[in-house]
């Protein structure tokens, strides 16, 4: 089930941050950390998951490394998801049979 290993990376509302920051244009962790107010150690936990995912990759600039989308196609799978989100209202959210 490759999609639902997909869903599963995409899974943590940390590494979804991540991804939608990252949709914006390469970013550093301190730049990330920034943005999310997320701890550097959380933020460096999620992209050590998207790398190993292949759906991140870095480029080492100086001293920093700089994160980017490997797949331009997941700007537009997250805002699929956003649209079949909105269109649910919280009905995805408190499904009694979805755990």
């Amino acid at each position: 089930m490759p999609a639902a290993a997909l869903f599963r990376s995409l899974g943590d509302p940390a590494r979804l941050a991540i991804l939608r920051r990252l949709a914006l244009g390469p970013a550093r962790v301190t730049d990330l950390v920034a943005a999310l107010g997320l701890a550097q150690s959380t933020v460096s936990k999620h992209l050590a998951c998207l790398r190993g995912c292949q759906l991140v990759d870095s480029e080492a600039v100086g001293r920093a490394s700089v994160f980017r989308l490997t797949q331009p196609s997941l700007i537009q799978l997250l805002a699929t998801a956003e649209s079949v989100l909105a269109n649910t209202g919280s009905a995805v959210a408190l499904c009694p049979t979805c755990d």
